[in-house]
């Protein structure tokens, strides 16, 4: 009996350091004293002067949940209201002044947890610069010599300063878990202020330089969770956009032109198989759906057209100074009417945070009209050789627009 208590006594024991270990309890016991007391500066939580360094890391601890991962607890009206918004959803009829009922509302849209919190602060450089835009990523790579491939595009850019962030750091003799001001040195007064205007929220008063940039840093773990909600909910539409078009373009087949394009494709087709199965067949592989370039029929013509589209309308905005890059990749084959919603959302996100050029903005516009005239094309080819793939066509391009404006809503709230 004595032997099964120690025994139950030693897995408690493992099983509690081995839950510290998993929730990333000892994140912050890892950050130098002045990285803990930047946190508390920053969180507005009063601390001895000079302190312990365990004392430090029990504030620390103790404020960690209301801070962190829950944070929404002490946000005011305005930016609970704000947040629901961006997700979009509207606070409750009756609630819009109660901050206790907003926050319960925030609670449902809220993807952060104990364990991703402290997963996150693991490796700071991994999401800390997502909300900067591309000239203050250009800035910093600039200021602390860090090539970067040409042409600087946001990826590219995102991925050197990444790579480097360590390297920088040493340099200078800084820290990298909390990190201090000396990473928003490029930034100016003004662009600092403009962070907080791109995202609906008050620029904190007095508006110091040393204020703006702990708040910014304080609030960058949720401008990068809403950046992150805003490319799932555009991933997701387009995903929608695209099977909408594939399913009316499917639809349009007669059975020897999907049996012909299975076999070009290397799909083997049951003897005997009736239409239904044949449909089916086909949706099963329809990622194979926008490869086939080679088929002569007219819906295949249509199909390219779309292709078309999204090649050049990615080709045009490849340069785009915003954080769109990886959602353009994604609504890639939406129609001319989703490049347009598209465009307009840009056009957006560039006037509130300032980070759109005139050039992307003609270039995006030659790439609609392009691909519009070659929607138009493949569009007359198919009335011509069946009315019943015109019909599918236009559905297709409804359907399309609507989930594709949807989406870039979405994004225009977020940037």
């Amino acid at each position: 009996m004595r032997f099964s208590t120690v025994i139950a006594l030693v897995v408690a024991l493992a099983a509690q350091a081995t839950a510290n270990s998993w929730f990333g309890k000892s994140v912050y016991n890892k950050w130098h004293e002045t990285e803990l007391e930047r946190w508390l500066s920053d969180h507005n939580i009063p601390y001895p002067k000079p302190s312990d360094r365990k004392d430090l890391e029990n504030l620390v601890k103790d404020n960690w949940n209301d801070k962190v991962v829950t944070p929404y607890n002490s946000w005011d009206t305005q930016t609970l209201t704000h947040y629901l918004t961006s997700k979009g959803q509207q606070a409750k009829k009756g609630t819009e002044k109660d901050a206790k009922s907003l926050a319960e509302q925030v609670k449902v849209y809220w993807t952060e947890t104990e364990e991703s919190a402290n997963q996150a602060y693991g490796s700071v450089k991994d999401w800390i610069f997502d909300s900067w835009t591309d000239s203050q990523l250009k800035a910093f790579a600039d200021k602390h010599g860090i090539p970067v491939p040409q042409p600087r595009q946001r990826d590219s850019l995102l991925k050197a300063v990444r790579e480097n962030y360590q390297t920088t750091a040493n340099k200078l003799s800084e820290s990298v878990n909390y990190p201090g001001d000396w990473l928003y040195e490029s930034w100016s007064d003004s662009d600092l202020k403009a962070w907080f205007d791109a995202r609906g929220y008050p620029v904190p008063q007095p508006s110091t330089r040393d204020g703006l940039i702990a708040n910014i840093r304080r609030q960058s773990r949720v401008a990068s969770l809403n950046l992150q909600g805003a490319y799932a909910q555009v991933s997701s539409s387009a995903a929608a956009a695209q099977q909408s078009l594939s399913d009316a373009l499917l639809d349009s087949w007669s059975d020897s032109q999907i049996k012909e394009w299975a076999d070009k494709n290397g799909i083997k087709v049951p003897q005997g198989s009736k239409r239904n199965e044949l449909l089916a067949l086909a949706r099963k592989h329809r990622a194979r759906l926008y490869g086939d370039s080679a088929s002569a029929t007219v819906e295949s013509a249509y199909g390219a057209a779309t292709s078309n589209v999204g090649s050049q309308y990615a080709a045009a905005t490849g340069g785009f100074a915003g954080y769109t890059n990886w959602i353009k990749a994604q609504i890639g084959l939406a129609t001319d009417a989703a490049v347009a919603s598209a465009s307009s959302a840009s056009n957006v996100a560039g006037s509130s945070a300032s980070s759109l050029s005139g050039s992307a903005s003609k270039s995006a516009a030659s790439a609609s009209s392009s691909a519009s005239k070659s929607a138009a094309s493949a569009s007359s080819l198919a009335s011509k050789s069946s009315a019943s793939a015109s019909k599918s066509v236009n559905s297709a391009y409804t359907e399309a627009a609507a989930s594709a404006a949807s989406a870039t809503d979405r994004v225009k709230n977020e940037l």
